[in-house]
């Protein structure tokens, strides 16, 4: 989509997409070595019940999505996230989908060719229990 299309108050949806055991295995081995995400049998008696999946690797997998959903547009990156909060644990087999809510969206004040959109990013499991939440800021490039 194109920064003019986007409007307030729309809700866009994408997904879903499957967490891998392997691929999360391998994040967490190399970003998030916990207990919990890489030790199957010491996690299976802790308190989640099992393997889970590294918080940052769920953002990925929703600015996965996201990213797919700009593709072709003016986007070309971000000065920041606001407020990231993982509500339930992500596990392997899980379908993961992308509900993105257009908070606002401005051209710049100073820079009338830099658009600025605001938008918060829920994901949401198969059983429909949301499990991240993000707001996100990102910047488009306008044509004067």
């Amino acid at each position: 989509m194109k920064f003019k299309e986007f409007e307030p108050g729309m809700v866009l949806k994408y997904g879903p997409i499957v967490v891998d055991k392997t691929t999360m295995l391998e994040f967490a081995r190399a970003y998030d070595p916990q207990w919990f995400h890489v030790d199957e049998e010491r996690a299976k008696k802790g308190r989640w019940g099992g393997l889970i999946a590294s918080g940052w690797l769920t953002c990925g997998l929703a600015m996965r999505l996201a990213a797919e959903s700009l593709e072709g547009s003016e986007c070309f990156g971000s000065p920041g996230l606001d407020r990231i909060r993982w509500m339930t644990p992500v596990r392997a087999g899980d379908a993961l989908r992308l509900e993105a809510t257009i908070d606002s969206k401005r051209v710049s004040s100073s820079r009338d060719d830099l658009g600025i959109m605001r938008w918060t990013w829920r994901l949401f499991n198969q059983s429909d229990e949301q499990v991240l939440e993000i707001e996100v800021t990102n910047l488009f490039e306008l044509e004067r």
